[in-house]
């Protein structure tokens, strides 16, 4: 996930609709439900660090780990803002490195679906459970097919917003459930012209057996699935799926 220039600087803006309080109090309430432990979280695909600062917060010792610089640099301007004692290490999450282990991992936002493929999702994972405490906890949200078919599909979106205008532009590929995404961003000058810029990127989603047994896989049990957001049961029309994985050996 390195790169991502244009939209580091707009992410704040397109996902302004999320509450990351909201989202933090939710993890915190699976980890809490799944007896896990309240202590070192590891926010991977950190992004610019909204949900790490919430989660810290709530009395985690977080690290944010993401592969862009520009997206970090962003969550650091967060932290001098708000004096959180987060640390924040730029890494590609197929080669995560880290000091020791890990009480409980999060990974929000499909940040997965963001992987090239199904290798790089195993890769992923594979870190993940190393640096994984016994009993550790992973949990994460994925982009379902459902998704990918029905929702995003080959459609275009526009997002009116202050001072910013942006087209999101989809592709979709039946074959592998693939999301080519190309997005427009057009910022408003003083003097009313506008700035042009772009960028593009893929997400692919996997049935949910493939997911189910990678895990395994890697290492980890299925705790629970749940319906984005929820504690209740995935549904067939469900667009995100929750995972909560135990590592077991």
């Amino acid at each position: 996930m390195s790169g991502y220039r244009s939209f580091s600087y707009f992410y704040d803006t397109l996902t302004g609709n999320i509450s990351y309080k909201s989202r933090a109090e939710y993890f915190d309430m699976l980890v809490k439900k799944h007896n896990g432990k309240k202590n070192l979280l590891l926010d991977l695909a950190c992004g610019t660090g909204s949900l790490s600062e919430e989660m810290s917060r709530l009395g985690y010792d977080v690290i944010g780990v993401d592969g862009s610089e520009d997206m970090l640099n962003a969550a650091i301007e967060k932290k001098f803002e708000s004096g959180a004692n987060i640390q924040y290490l730029c890494q590609d999450m197929t080669k995560l490195d880290m000091f020791g282990t890990i009480d409980v991992t999060i990974c929000a936002l499909d940040s997965l679906n963001h992987l090239p493929d199904l290798k790089a999702v195993e890769k992923t994972v594979q870190r993940v459970s190393l640096f994984c405490e016994p009993s550790g906890l992973f949990i994460f949200d994925v982009n379902t097919p459902y998704k990918h078919r029905e929702v995003l599909g080959n459609n275009t979106f526009i997002y009116d917003m202050d001072d910013v205008y942006c087209v999101w532009q989809n592709t979709y590929s039946e074959q592998d459930n693939r999301v080519d995404i190309s997005l427009d961003f057009f910022e408003r000058r003083e003097d009313d012209s506008y700035l042009r810029y772009d960028e593009s990127f893929s997400e692919i989603a996997f049935d949910e057996k493939v997911m189910d047994d990678l895990l395994v896989r890697c290492g980890f049990e299925i705790a629970a699935k749940y319906d984005y957001d929820t504690v209740l049961p995935p549904k067939e029309n469900s667009e995100k799926l929750v995972y909560v994985a135990r590592k077991v050996h």
